[in-house]
């Protein structure tokens, strides 16, 4: 049975705050400098990806799902796709119950947002729009503090048939005219593998 997806634009109105805190956080980034120019920029595509994937499979969804609480990833990310999978920027905030060290978010949860927008980013470059992580590489640079907003930005960087490499940081959204504080890198290698046609229709489901 065939699963229909709400398009782009759909996903733009598809999140409605479930307390006070949250719309808050929802109306900061909605209207944030950054977001408001990426937003005015033809270059880029504006969605939220958590949104495509259909209730009932975002219920065990990590990043979508189950971390997606009021003290987690507080609402589904905003992301501006490049065209072609050039590059792609996702603004978000996370809350104090993800933490590893008490206040400081856990690392493994920086490396997974990090492989899933990089793959989300170069997966476009790839033939059949799909692949799998090969290798990733991550150099934390700055604690990353609970109870903060973030910019995660990804470009990829090389092409070669059936791979992509991509690099992607994540540092802080900048405030009052305060200059962003990379917090962590990455680098990546994403491959294709020879099932990809198979994937790609399943991809469309879950993504």
């Amino acid at each position: 049975m065939a699963v229909s997806m709400p398009t782009d634009e759909e996903t733009l109105t598809a999140f409605v705050p479930s307390d006070e805190f949250t719309k808050e956080v929802e109306e900061y980034i909605r209207n944030h400098p950054v977001t408001l120019a990426l937003r005015q920029n033809p270059a880029y595509t504006e969605s939220r990806p958590h949104l495509k994937i259909p209730q009932e499979l975002r219920a065990r969804h990590l990043t979508a799902g189950i971390l997606a609480t009021p003290g987690g990833i507080v609402v589904p990310p905003y992301v501006f796709c490049e065209e072609g999978g050039k590059s792609l920027t996702a603004i978000f905030y996370l809350g104090s119950d993800v933490s590893g060290h008490p206040g400081i978010v856990h690392g493994g949860l920086l490396a997974t947002l990090l492989d899933e927008s990089m793959a989300r980013c170069c997966f476009p470059a790839l033939p059949n729009k799909v692949g799998v992580t090969a290798n990733l590489n991550i150099d934390y640079r700055r604690p990353a503090m609970a109870n903060n907003y973030a910019i995660l930005k990804a470009k990829t960087v090389k092409v070669e048939g059936r791979k992509a490499w991509v690099e992607a940081h994540i540092e802080t959204l900048p405030e009052d005219g305060k200059e962003p504080v990379i917090l962590v890198e990455a680098k990546a290698l994403f491959i294709e593998p020879k099932q990809a046609a198979a994937m790609a229709s399943l991809y469309k489901v879950t993504n």
